[in-house]
């Protein structure tokens, strides 16, 4: 029979998602067959499954981790933000619906049968289930037709281990004050505590290990040090983007809004000969980049707005008459052409908008969503991998004539007539190591190796670290049969 054990977080950004994934290689290596859970997930950065589905970044990372492929049981509620109150509703890999956030409180119930589905179907197949929680279980003004938290763990009978993170002060105040704010149902289902992103000295803390444990009755499970390495995995959240100076290399990513995908970024932040800058809102676009990368938007004309409110579009233009390169993936690569038509206002209200003018492409929105994983040739040589998930379809004379992709016969993609403005819906190029170094000789730059290579070294190191810190064989003995 299966077990499984919940990592819920007492707070946003406490490190849930890593350490579900170091579990997972750690608990395989020991022998385990092991799936990741995430009953809702709220991300604009996704996966795509075998069977064409979508599902969040992180349980992708943790299927990996685990040996196993990403499925859309792992993750069947996603929700991708397209406003400040609204967001498509991806249930079981398939878009849903778009809801503004009241009326999703109103469906959210309604999904509970589904979500169980999936979660059954996962222990049906496996020895152990780590599901992992969102936000933080202590929003109590949220517990009502919960399915991410602590009532999806008490409809699925999954005890729970809450995790704090000490790197942001206060981890006393969070494991503590979330077990006086629980009603004493969900209080019992939580078994352990454990303390994340330690610096220092962890027998420093040994007496407040002990202040949360005498307050809370939780097993103490363990201190996990800060994991330098972390920043080496595929990010779930946009706010973990950070810069990555390296290099000598420039590639200025203006942060969208809405981006989104932009795992595409980690290849290149891996590499040494590289800086991925960040260009944050009120703030130009460097004049010594080598390459603007413009990446995915969940909300391609909201984003092309705030680009052009930005002046980046001046600052773009300064940069291609410097003889900069520039590419757009995805949403990006929609800004970059002539037009986008939004005739159905999937986006918004119908119309159409002006784009940067940079490829001779227009871009029109379609409801049909392509999704799946790909593989083609580059037209210079090569094969490629990646993968597709957008509404738009995008064609006209830089595409016709100057497709830089074939995929499966049909032309993928766009150049200007110099070579030095490419777009392309295909994400996961930088990951082939063929491609990045393709692209970094062009800017006068090497690559260094194998970057999924460097994954699976790094998800070892993990499960390496969690194993010296944190009591699994205890947090094992706390997993229930369900």
């Amino acid at each position: 029979m299966a077990r499984a054990i919940m990592i819920q977080g007492a707070g946003s950004n406490v490190g849930k998602s890593m350490i579900v994934a170091g579990l997972a290689r750690a608990l395989r290596r020991r022998g385990l067959s092991v799936a990741p859970f995430k009953p809702q997930n709220m991300s604009n950065n996704a996966a795509v499954t075998m069977d064409g589905g979508e599902i969040g970044r992180a349980q992708a990372l943790q299927a990996r981790a685990a040996g196993i492929a990403p499925q859309t049981d792992m993750n069947p509620v996603l929700l991708k933000p397209e406003s400040e109150t609204g967001a498509q509703v991806v249930v079981q890999g398939r878009r849903l619906t778009t809801a503004r956030a009241r009326d999703y409180a109103a469906l959210k119930p309604t999904l509970l049968p589904r979500v169980l589905d999936s979660f059954h179907r996962l222990a049906a197949a496996h020895d152990l289930v780590i599901v992992e929680g969102a936000g933080s279980p202590a929003e109590v003004n949220l517990r009502a037709g919960d399915i991410a938290n602590m009532g999806f763990a008490q409809a699925a009978g999954v005890p729970v281990v809450l995790l704090g993170d000490i790197d942001r002060g206060g981890v006393i105040a969070q494991l503590v004050g979330s077990h006086a704010v629980l009603d004493a149902a969900d209080a019992a289902l939580i078994r352990g505590f454990a303390v994340n992103k330690f610096r220092g000295d962890a027998g420093l803390f040994t007496d407040g290990m002990a202040f949360i444990a005498q307050r809370t009755g939780w097993a103490p499970l363990g201190i996990v040090p800060h994991f330098a390495q972390a920043w080496r995995l595929p990010a779930e959240d946009s706010a973990e983007i950070v810069s990555r100076p390296g290099g000598p290399v420039k590639i200025a990513v203006p942060r969208l809004n809405r981006i989104a995908n932009f795992d595409d970024l980690d290849p290149l932040s891996a590499e040494p000969d590289v800086s991925v800058v960040m260009i944050e809102p009120g703030r130009p676009l460097p004049g010594d980049a080598d390459l603007v990368l413009i990446p995915g938007s969940k909300s391609t004309i909201a984003d092309l707005a705030a680009f052009r409110a930005e002046g980046w579009d001046i600052d773009l233009a300064a940069h291609l008459r410097r003889g900069g390169q520039v590419m757009g993936i995805c949403g990006g690569y929609q800004m970059l052409g002539r037009s986008i038509a939004d005739p159905e206002g999937i986006e918004g209200a119908p119309g159409t908008v002006e784009g940067l003018g940079l490829l001779d492409v227009h871009t029109v929105m379609h409801p049909e969503k392509r999704l799946g994983l790909v593989e083609g040739r580059l037209r210079s040589g090569g094969a490629i991998s990646g993968y597709e998930i957008h509404i738009g379809r995008t064609e006209g004379p830089d595409h016709a004539a100057r497709h830089w992709i074939e995929i499966e016969g049909r032309p993928e993609g766009a150049a200007s007539p110099d070579g030095r403005v490419r777009g392309c819906y295909l994400h996961g190029l930088f990951s082939d190591d063929g491609f990045r170094a393709q692209v970094l000789a062009e800017l006068g730059g090497a690559s260094r190796g194998s970057y999924e290579a460097e994954v699976e070294t790094t998800l070892d190191a993990l499960a390496a670290h969690l194993e010296r810190h944190l009591d699994i064989d205890r947090l094992l003995d706390l997993a229930a049969p369900v």
